[in-house]
């Protein structure tokens, strides 16, 4: 059996969501999978009850101790701090970071008026940054994908390797 850790932010609503779908694909393409997803750990995350900080390291740190793979959302403004924490400690095991990048701003990378205006002007950046300490500790030894469909796919390959 797989285990796997989701890393993702978990406090809005459209963190939540993506969450719950990332679980609902991997749950059902894969047999067995021991899918850890801190929101659903209340324990820890029911924000009507209280955890402090000591708990929830331990927590989240004792399931990515155990699992086989990361599977980290770099969606957002930034990396969410916490899912950079998360890829931080896991690219010490040296086990598989699959890590979704679902941005739109990945796209037009061809785009030559794109790429001179960016030239030209270096805040007519019409393309996405990501911290490039955790883009290598991902690239380590994981891939970066663009969508859950993708994503499915690559904790597929990590199971068939084990």
């Amino acid at each position: 059996m797989m285990k796997a850790y989701l890393a993702n932010g978990l406090f809005s609503i459209g963190d939540r969501y993506v969450n719950e779908q990332i679980a609902k694909a991997l749950r059902e393409a894969i047999d067995g999978i021991a899918l850890y997803v801190p929101q659903e750990n209340d324990a820890i995350n029911d924000k009507s009850a209280y955890a402090d900080s000591l708990a929830i390291a331990a927590a989240d740190l004792a399931h990515l101790q155990e699992s086989d793979v990361l599977i980290a959302v770099m969606d957002g403004v930034e990396i969410d701090s916490g899912v950079a924490a998360e890829i931080g400690v896991f690219s010490t095991f040296n086990r598989p970071i699959i890590a979704l990048l679902s941005d739109v701003r990945q796209q037009g990378r061809d785009n030559e008026k794109k790429i001179q205006a960016l030239i030209e002007d270096g805040v007519e950046n019409q393309f996405i940054y990501r911290n490039l300490f955790v883009v290598g500790l991902i690239k380590q030894n994981g891939v970066i994908v663009n969508t859950i469909e993708q994503l499915v796919d690559e904790v597929e390959k990590c199971l068939q390797k084990n």
